[in-house]
Protein backbone atom coordinates (compact mmCIF):
# COMPACT_ATOMS: atom_id res chain seq x y z
CA UNK A 1 0.00 0.00 0.00
CA UNK A 2 2.60 2.40 0.72
CA UNK A 3 3.82 1.79 -2.70
CA UNK A 4 0.76 2.31 -4.56
CA UNK A 5 0.29 5.50 -1.96
CA UNK A 6 3.70 7.23 -3.42
CA UNK A 7 2.43 6.20 -7.28
CA UNK A 8 -0.29 8.33 -6.26
CA UNK A 9 1.51 11.08 -4.99
CA UNK A 10 2.93 12.01 -8.38
CA UNK A 11 -0.13 13.12 -9.32
CA UNK A 12 -0.05 16.10 -6.71
CA UNK A 13 3.33 17.40 -8.49
CA UNK A 14 1.92 20.19 -10.48
CA UNK A 15 4.76 19.80 -13.12
CA UNK A 16 3.39 16.64 -13.94
CA UNK A 17 -0.10 17.06 -13.93
CA UNK A 18 0.36 19.95 -16.67
CA UNK A 19 2.69 17.43 -18.71
CA UNK A 20 -0.40 15.24 -18.92
CA UNK A 21 -2.73 17.85 -19.47
CA UNK A 22 -0.69 19.68 -22.34
CA UNK A 23 -1.03 15.57 -23.56
CA UNK A 24 -4.98 15.83 -23.48
CA UNK A 25 -4.87 19.47 -25.32
CA UNK A 26 -2.43 17.53 -28.00
CA UNK A 27 -4.49 14.54 -29.12
CA UNK A 28 -8.12 17.29 -29.06
CA UNK A 29 -6.05 19.56 -31.56
CA UNK A 30 -4.59 15.97 -33.00
CA UNK A 31 -8.61 14.29 -33.55
CA UNK A 32 -10.18 17.55 -34.39
CA UNK A 33 -8.07 18.31 -37.41
CA UNK A 34 -7.84 14.83 -38.56
CA UNK A 35 -11.55 14.10 -38.30
CA UNK A 36 -12.48 18.00 -40.03
CA UNK A 37 -9.51 17.22 -42.70
CA UNK A 38 -11.43 13.63 -43.05
CA UNK A 39 -14.92 15.04 -43.86
CA UNK A 40 -13.81 16.74 -46.01
CA UNK A 41 -11.75 14.38 -48.31
CA UNK A 42 -14.19 11.63 -47.51
CA UNK A 43 -16.95 13.50 -48.36
CA UNK A 44 -14.92 14.02 -51.63
CA UNK A 45 -14.25 10.67 -52.43
CA UNK A 46 -17.87 9.81 -51.38
CA UNK A 47 -19.01 11.92 -54.00
CA UNK A 48 -16.70 10.52 -56.84
CA UNK A 49 -18.01 7.17 -55.75
CA UNK A 50 -21.47 7.56 -56.27
CA UNK A 51 -21.52 10.00 -58.76
CA UNK A 52 -19.19 9.54 -61.23
CA UNK A 53 -20.18 6.52 -63.24
CA UNK A 54 -19.92 7.66 -67.26
CA UNK A 55 -16.88 6.79 -69.34
CA UNK A 56 -15.44 10.65 -69.10
CA UNK A 57 -15.23 10.44 -65.37
CA UNK A 58 -15.21 6.58 -64.28
CA UNK A 59 -11.28 6.83 -63.52
CA UNK A 60 -12.23 9.17 -60.53
CA UNK A 61 -14.51 6.32 -59.44
CA UNK A 62 -12.26 3.68 -59.85
CA UNK A 63 -9.54 6.29 -57.55
CA UNK A 64 -11.62 6.82 -55.13
CA UNK A 65 -12.76 3.16 -54.96
CA UNK A 66 -8.59 2.09 -54.59
CA UNK A 67 -8.32 4.81 -51.95
CA UNK A 68 -11.11 3.82 -49.26
CA UNK A 69 -10.66 0.12 -49.89
CA UNK A 70 -6.87 0.59 -49.55
CA UNK A 71 -6.93 2.77 -46.44
CA UNK A 72 -9.84 0.90 -44.77
CA UNK A 73 -8.32 -2.38 -45.15
CA UNK A 74 -4.86 -1.68 -43.94
CA UNK A 75 -3.45 -0.53 -40.16
CA UNK A 76 -3.32 2.45 -38.76
CA UNK A 77 -0.30 1.85 -37.49
CA UNK A 78 1.31 0.77 -40.72
CA UNK A 79 0.45 4.31 -42.56
CA UNK A 80 1.96 6.04 -39.19
CA UNK A 81 5.28 4.36 -39.94
CA UNK A 82 5.07 5.22 -43.41
CA UNK A 83 4.26 8.86 -43.27
CA UNK A 84 6.90 8.67 -40.40
CA UNK A 85 9.34 7.98 -43.00
CA UNK A 86 8.29 9.12 -46.72
CA UNK A 87 5.92 12.55 -45.84
CA UNK A 88 7.48 15.92 -46.37
CA UNK A 89 6.96 18.09 -44.29
CA UNK A 90 5.97 21.82 -44.45
CA UNK A 91 7.82 25.02 -43.87
CA UNK A 92 5.11 25.72 -40.88
CA UNK A 93 5.84 22.72 -39.34
CA UNK A 94 9.48 22.58 -39.17
CA UNK A 95 9.60 25.03 -36.85
CA UNK A 96 9.60 25.70 -33.23
CA UNK A 97 5.65 25.87 -32.29
CA UNK A 98 3.55 25.00 -29.14
CA UNK A 99 6.54 24.98 -27.04
CA UNK A 100 7.36 21.56 -28.88
CA UNK A 101 11.00 21.24 -30.90
CA UNK A 102 10.92 21.59 -34.88
CA UNK A 103 11.48 17.49 -34.53
CA UNK A 104 8.39 17.13 -32.31
CA UNK A 105 6.16 19.41 -34.56
CA UNK A 106 7.75 17.63 -38.00
CA UNK A 107 6.93 14.35 -36.43
CA UNK A 108 3.29 15.53 -34.84
CA UNK A 109 2.40 16.80 -38.34
CA UNK A 110 3.54 13.37 -40.16
CA UNK A 111 1.61 11.00 -37.55
CA UNK A 112 -1.51 13.63 -38.38
CA UNK A 113 -1.22 13.18 -41.86
CA UNK A 114 -1.58 9.69 -41.50
CA UNK A 115 -4.08 9.75 -39.42
CA UNK A 116 -6.24 11.90 -41.75
CA UNK A 117 -5.47 9.50 -44.71
CA UNK A 118 -6.55 6.28 -42.82
CA UNK A 119 -9.70 8.51 -41.00
CA UNK A 120 -11.06 9.65 -44.17
CA UNK A 121 -11.18 6.46 -46.21
CA UNK A 122 -13.92 5.18 -43.30
CA UNK A 123 -15.72 8.78 -43.32
CA UNK A 124 -16.16 8.33 -46.80
CA UNK A 125 -18.26 5.01 -46.42
CA UNK A 126 -20.02 6.38 -43.73
CA UNK A 127 -21.18 9.32 -46.25
CA UNK A 128 -21.33 7.33 -49.03
CA UNK A 129 -24.23 5.18 -46.84
CA UNK A 130 -25.46 8.66 -46.16
CA UNK A 131 -25.64 9.57 -49.93
CA UNK A 132 -27.43 6.03 -50.95
CA UNK A 133 -30.34 6.59 -48.23
CA UNK A 134 -31.40 9.71 -49.71
CA UNK A 135 -34.18 9.11 -52.67
CA UNK A 136 -33.04 9.17 -56.19
CA UNK A 137 -36.21 11.20 -57.05
CA UNK A 138 -34.77 14.32 -54.77
CA UNK A 139 -32.06 14.61 -58.01
CA UNK A 140 -34.96 13.85 -60.19
CA UNK A 141 -36.86 16.66 -58.36
CA UNK A 142 -33.75 19.15 -58.47
CA UNK A 143 -33.44 18.44 -61.86
CA UNK A 144 -36.38 19.60 -63.02
CA UNK A 145 -36.24 22.95 -60.79
CA UNK A 146 -33.58 23.65 -62.99
CA UNK A 147 -30.69 22.87 -60.37
CA UNK A 148 -27.18 22.03 -61.96
CA UNK A 149 -25.59 18.57 -60.01
CA UNK A 150 -23.76 21.26 -58.06
CA UNK A 151 -26.58 22.77 -56.85
CA UNK A 152 -28.57 19.74 -56.07
CA UNK A 153 -25.58 18.11 -53.91
CA UNK A 154 -25.54 21.19 -52.27
CA UNK A 155 -28.78 22.48 -51.65
CA UNK A 156 -30.96 19.05 -51.43
CA UNK A 157 -28.59 15.85 -50.72
CA UNK A 158 -25.70 16.88 -48.87
CA UNK A 159 -28.06 18.84 -46.05
CA UNK A 160 -29.71 15.15 -45.85
CA UNK A 161 -26.64 13.10 -46.20
CA UNK A 162 -25.23 14.43 -42.88
CA UNK A 163 -28.29 14.87 -40.75
CA UNK A 164 -28.86 11.32 -41.31
CA UNK A 165 -24.88 10.22 -40.77
CA UNK A 166 -24.24 12.90 -37.65
CA UNK A 167 -24.74 9.32 -34.88
CA UNK A 168 -22.71 7.76 -37.16
CA UNK A 169 -20.02 10.17 -37.54
CA UNK A 170 -20.03 10.81 -33.85
CA UNK A 171 -18.80 7.39 -33.32
CA UNK A 172 -16.50 7.90 -35.83
CA UNK A 173 -15.22 10.76 -33.29
CA UNK A 174 -14.62 8.36 -30.82
CA UNK A 175 -12.88 5.91 -32.55
CA UNK A 176 -10.60 8.77 -33.86
CA UNK A 177 -9.76 9.91 -30.88
CA UNK A 178 -9.04 6.56 -29.30
CA UNK A 179 -6.78 5.90 -32.49
CA UNK A 180 -4.32 8.70 -31.88
CA UNK A 181 -3.19 6.85 -28.96
CA UNK A 182 -1.53 4.64 -31.99
CA UNK A 183 0.48 7.62 -32.16
CA UNK A 184 2.87 6.99 -29.53
CA UNK A 185 4.68 5.04 -31.22
CA UNK A 186 6.19 7.42 -33.33
CA UNK A 187 7.10 9.38 -30.66
CA UNK A 188 4.19 11.72 -30.71
CA UNK A 189 3.42 14.49 -27.51
CA UNK A 190 0.07 13.20 -27.36
CA UNK A 191 -1.46 11.95 -24.10
CA UNK A 192 -0.71 8.55 -24.37
CA UNK A 193 3.18 9.54 -25.46
CA UNK A 194 3.51 11.74 -22.28
CA UNK A 195 1.93 9.09 -19.88
CA UNK A 196 4.36 6.75 -20.93
CA UNK A 197 7.70 9.54 -20.61
CA UNK A 198 6.36 10.40 -17.23
CA UNK A 199 6.49 6.68 -16.28
CA UNK A 200 9.47 6.58 -17.83
CA UNK A 201 11.11 8.76 -15.25
CA UNK A 202 8.64 7.98 -12.44
CA UNK A 203 11.38 6.71 -10.06
CA UNK A 204 12.74 10.47 -9.87
CA UNK A 205 9.03 11.68 -8.71
CA UNK A 206 7.39 8.65 -6.58
CA UNK A 207 10.20 8.95 -3.43
CA UNK A 208 11.31 5.15 -4.63
CA UNK A 209 14.36 5.70 -6.46
CA UNK A 210 12.47 2.68 -8.98
CA UNK A 211 9.77 2.48 -10.81
CA UNK A 212 7.07 -0.35 -10.08
CA UNK A 213 4.22 -1.64 -11.28
CA UNK A 214 2.00 0.38 -9.36
CA UNK A 215 3.48 3.26 -11.19
CA UNK A 216 2.02 1.97 -14.22
CA UNK A 217 -1.45 1.04 -12.49
CA UNK A 218 -1.58 4.61 -11.38
CA UNK A 219 -0.17 6.31 -14.82
CA UNK A 220 -1.95 4.27 -17.13
CA UNK A 221 -5.04 4.31 -15.45
CA UNK A 222 -5.49 8.39 -15.50
CA UNK A 223 -4.87 8.03 -19.45
CA UNK A 224 -7.58 5.58 -19.79
CA UNK A 225 -9.94 7.54 -17.24
CA UNK A 226 -9.64 10.60 -19.26
CA UNK A 227 -10.24 9.00 -22.36
CA UNK A 228 -13.21 7.59 -20.92
CA UNK A 229 -14.45 10.94 -19.53
CA UNK A 230 -14.03 12.20 -23.46
CA UNK A 231 -15.48 9.18 -25.43
CA UNK A 232 -18.16 8.62 -22.98
CA UNK A 233 -19.47 12.27 -23.15
CA UNK A 234 -19.57 12.17 -27.04
CA UNK A 235 -21.35 8.78 -26.51
CA UNK A 236 -23.81 9.98 -24.55
CA UNK A 237 -24.39 12.93 -27.03
CA UNK A 238 -24.82 10.17 -29.74
CA UNK A 239 -27.22 8.32 -27.49
CA UNK A 240 -29.46 11.28 -27.03
CA UNK A 241 -29.30 12.23 -30.71
CA UNK A 242 -30.81 8.68 -31.64
CA UNK A 243 -33.39 8.93 -28.90
CA UNK A 244 -34.54 12.15 -30.37
CA UNK A 245 -34.96 10.65 -34.02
Amino acid sequence: MDTLGNSFSMLKNPAILKFIMQGVLFTMIISVAAVLFSIVIGTGLALLRNYCTNKKTGILKVLSVIYIELFRNTPLLFWIFICVVFCPVPGFANKQMFGLSSVNNKLLFKATVALILYTSGVIAEIVRGGLNSVASGQVEAGYSQGFSMIQILWYIVLPQTFRSIIPTLLSQVITTIKDSSFLANVAVIELMARTKQVLSSANRYNGLNAINVSDVFVLFGVAAAIYFVINFSISMTVRNMQKAR
